[in-house]
C-alpha cells in the first residue's frame, strides 16, 4: 500500500476554492441565461405596450412623421407605412432583439424594431459586475481558507508531534479525544488504541526477552559449571557423573531455545500443511507414547472419529504439550483422559486430569510465556513454561481455540473422598459427574463426615470441522 503524502492543507484549501469556482461560473452563467430571457420578456413587453399608445394616439389625430417621433426612443425604433402606402421612419440596418407589428384603426400599419443593444449593454454591465464580484469572492475565500484550514487541522498537527515524540521515546502519553462520535474522533481513538497495542507489544517483548535471558542463563551457567568441573576432575566415576549433568543441561537449553524458536514461528504466521485428521486417532497415538514414557499412568482416550481440515504433526504437538502438562501436574499416580466429540460445527477435545487445578484467577494467565504454576515442578521436570503458549497458537493458527475450564464446564474431573478422621485423601471410584456442582464443589454422602470433592484441571480446544 502506497499513500500519496501531498499537502492535506493545500488539497483541501485548492479542492475548496476549486469547488467556490465551479459554483461562481455555474451562478453566473445561470444568472446570465435568466437575465436574457427576462429582458426580452420585458422588450416584449414594452413593444406591445408602445403599441397601445401607438392605437391611442391615432384616436388622437396624430399622424405621420409626428406618431413616428413620439413612438421612438430608448432602443425602439418605428416603421409606419401608410394606407396610400407613404411610409415614415426605417427599419434599423442591424440586428433587433424583437420586432412587433400591427394595424392601427386608419388603416396604417406600424412596426416596432427592439434594438439588440437595449439588451446588450444592460447584459454586459451585468456580465462585468459578476465577475468583479466572483474574482473578489474567490480571492476572499481563498485567503479565509488558509486560515480555516490550518485551524480546523491543528490535531493533525498534534497528532505528528505525539507520535514525533514517542518515536523519541518519550511513552505513555495519549490524545484522549473528548468525542470519538466523529472523523478526527475515531481517528484519535484508533490513534490511541494503536499506541496502546503497540507499547503493550513493546512491554511484553521486553519481558519476554528478560525473561527468556533469565531461563536461559541457569542451564548455560550449568553447563559452564560442569564444564569447568570436568577440566578438574581425575577420577572416570566423576567425568561419567559430570557428563550426565552436562547432556542434562544441554538438552534443557535446547529444549528452551527450540520452544522459542516455535512462539517466533507462530507470531511470523505458522505454515500448516492441512489435510484430514481424526482427532480420536491422534488422541490415541498420544496416549501410546505417554505409555512408553511412564508404563504405570493412567492415560486413556475417548469418544468418537472426528475429523478436522488441519497439520497433524502440528496437532499432535498440541496433544502432546497438553498430555505433558497434566501428566506433570498430576504425578505419577494421577489420571488423565483425552475425550473428543463434536458441537455443532465444531470439533472437542478435552484433556482432563484429576490433579490440584488451576485457579480461577489462573486459567488465562496459564497460557502467558514463561509462566510457571509451580516453579519447582516445573524446573524439575525441565519445563519451560512455553508449551502451553505454543499449544494455544498452533490451536489459533487452526482457526480453533485452547482454554482452561472449569472441569464441571465439560463434565469431567478427579474425585476424591475427603473427610477420613485424620482428613487423609483417597481415590474415588465413582466417576459420576452429577455429584458435584462444579471445581471445589461438595456433596455430602452416606455419613456427615465425608464429602466427595471435584478437582482437576480441564483443557478444551474447539477446532472447526472439516467440510
Amino acid at each position: 500500500m502506497s499513500l500519496r503524502t501531498v499537502s492535506l492543507r493545500r488539497r483541501v484549501t485548492l479542492s475548496a476554492i476549486g469547488v467556490l469556482g465551479v459554483v461562481l461560473i455555474g451562478v453566473v452563467l445561470s444568472v446570465d441565461a435568466l437575465f436574457a430571457t427576462q429582458s426580452k420578456r420585458d422588450v416584449d413587453t414594452a413593444l406591445l405596450e408602445k403599441s397601445r399608445v401607438a392605437q391611442q394616439l391615432v384616436k388622437q389625430r396624430v399622424r405621420g412623421a409626428d406618431l413616428v417621433r413620439r413612438l421612438e426612443g430608448r432602443g425602439v425604433e418605428v416603421l409606419l407605412v401608410m394606407p396610400d402606402g407613404t411610409v415614415f421612419g426605417q427599419a434599423p440596418d442591424g440586428k433587433v432583439a424583437n420586432e412587433f407589428s400591427r394595424e392601427l384603426i386608419d388603416g396604417s400599419k406600424i412596426t416596432m424594431y427592439a434594438a439588440e443593444s437595449m439588451i446588450a449593454a444592460a447584459q454586459t454591465r451585468l456580465r462585468r459586475l459578476l465577475m468583479v464580484v466572483g474574482f473578489g469572492a474567490l480571492a476572499v475565500t481563498a485567503a479565509a481558507m488558509v486560515w480555516v484550514v490550518q485551524r480546523a487541522l491543528a490535531p493533525l498537527d498534534t497528532m505528528t508531534t505525539l507520535a514525533r515524540s514517542i518515536a523519541r521515546g518519550d511513552r505513555g502519553h495519549r490524545l484522549n479525544p473528548s468525542r470519538a462520535d466523529n472523523e478526527l474522533g475515531r481517528t484519535a481513538a484508533a490513534f490511541d488504541d494503536m499506541l496502546d497495542s503497540l507499547e503493550g507489544s513493546e512491554e511484553r517483548t521486553k519481558r519476554f526477552v528478560a525473561d527468556a535471558a533469565h531461563e536461559l542463563r541457569t542451564p548455560i551457567a550449568g553447563v559452564q559449571a560442569v564444564a569447568e568441573a570436568l577440566m578438574q576432575t581425575a577420577t572416570a566415576e566423576e567425568r561419567e557423573r559430570l557428563n550426565l549433568l552436562l547432556v542434562r543441561e544441554s538438552r534443557r537449553a535446547g529444549r528452551l531455545v527450540d520452544d522459542l524458536l516455535a512462539l517466533a514461528r507462530i507470531e511470523a504466521g505458522l505454515e500448516l500443511h492441512r489435510e484430514q485428521v481424526d482427532l480420536l486417532a491422534l488422541a490415541e497415538a498420544e496416549v501410546g507414547r505417554t505409555q512408553l514414557l511412564a508404563p504405570d499412568f493412567d492415560i486413556a482416550a475417548e469418544g468418537e472419529p472426528t475429523f478436522v481440515s488441519g497439520d497433524p504433526q502440528r496437532l499432535a504437538q498440541v496433544l502432546a504439550n497438553l498430555a505433558d502438562n497434566a501428566r506433570q501436574a498430576t504425578g505419577p499416580t494421577g489420571r488423565v483422559r483425552l475425550s473428543v466429540s463434536t458441537a455443532g460445527s465444531f470439533a472437542l477435545l478435552v484433556v482432563s486430569d484429576d490433579g490440584p487445578g488451576v485457579p480461577p484467577e489462573n486459567r488465562e494467565r496459564i497460557f502467558d510465556r514463561l509462566v510457571r504454576l509451580d516453579e519447582a515442578r516445573d524446573q524439575r521436570s525441565g519445563g519451560s513454561g512455553l508449551g502451553l503458549p505454543i499449544a494455544r497458537g498452533v490451536v489459533r493458527a487452526h482457526g480453533g481455540e485452547l482454554s482452561c475450564v472449569a472441569p464441571a464446564d465439560v463434565g469431567v474431573g478427579g474425585w476424591y473422598h475427603n473427610g477420613a478422621p485424620h482428613g487423609t485423601a483417597s481415590s474415588n471410584p465413582n466417576p459420576n459427574p452429577d455429584t458435584g456442582a462444579g471445581e471445589g464443589a461438595e456433596t455430602a454422602t452416606a455419613g456427615a463426615d465425608e464429602r466427595i470433592v471435584r478437582r482437576g484441571a480441564a483443557f478444551l480446544v474447539r477446532i472447526p470441522l472439516a467440510e
